[in-house]
């Protein structure tokens, strides 16, 4: 059985050059999403959020697999933004506004969805009211990617809106988007893979 490899298929969208920003179109993909508020890193509303979506992505997988089709998991995402965005800006993590998800093959449809909705409900309880299946059309980007810690991505993002945007002719179209390209738990804060993307459009 030949197994899809997402690291390959989307390369031009998870390896975008260090320290660089590039000019994307990214494709309409499909996503588990959770909608949430508050800080990742204390809300259990987050903690919540990523245990089902990868609950129901590895059970997708398996059940993927059973069916003559396998690929590996993709990486957690995240999209950001605040009601206030100089709360956003400043850090007060509190009143983050989120969507956590992960992306999906396009032959992943409603029915598989809801048979592995109904097995994580018999390992979870009751899942996020806002967990769906649902397709994403980013459209024209910029992305580059950091590497290091979570924290220390604020100079490159600055740099993304003060200074590529204009220079280009470009203006934000849609919330900043995190793609966690390593796995926290294994991999030390400054050699952390993230793809930092903003959706665009041209003035």
């Amino acid at each position: 059985m030949d197994k899809l490899d997402f690291k390959k298929t989307m390369k031009p969208y998870w390896q975008p050059p260090v320290g660089q920003f590039v000019v994307v179109e990214v494709p309409r993909l499909n996503f588990i999403k959770v909608d949430g508020k508050g800080d990742p890193n204390t809300a259990v509303e987050y903690g919540t959020a990523v245990q089902w979506l990868y609950t129901m992505s590895y059970t997708l997988k398996f059940t993927s697999k059973s069916d003559g089709r396998d690929y590996g998991v993709a990486p957690l995402e995240g999209l950001w933004w605040a009601e206030d965005m100089s709360s956003f800006g400043s850090g007060n993590k509190d009143d983050w506004l989120w969507t956590a998800m992960i992306m999906q093959p396009d032959w992943i449809d409603a029915a598989m969805f809801a048979k592995a909705l109904d097995k994580a409900k018999g390992k979870l309880g009751a899942p996020p009211p806002s967990l769906r299946l649902e397709a994403f059309d980013e459209g024209l980007s910029v992305q580059t990617m950091h590497v290091g810690p979570y924290s220390a991505e604020a100079p490159t993002i600055a740099k993304l809106h003060g200074e590529f945007l204009p220079a280009n002719g470009l203006v934000e179209n849609g919330h900043h988007h995190e793609i966690y390209i390593s796995d926290p738990g294994r991999t030390a804060p400054e050699k952390l893979k993230t793809v930092i993307r903003q959706p665009v459009r041209r003035r």
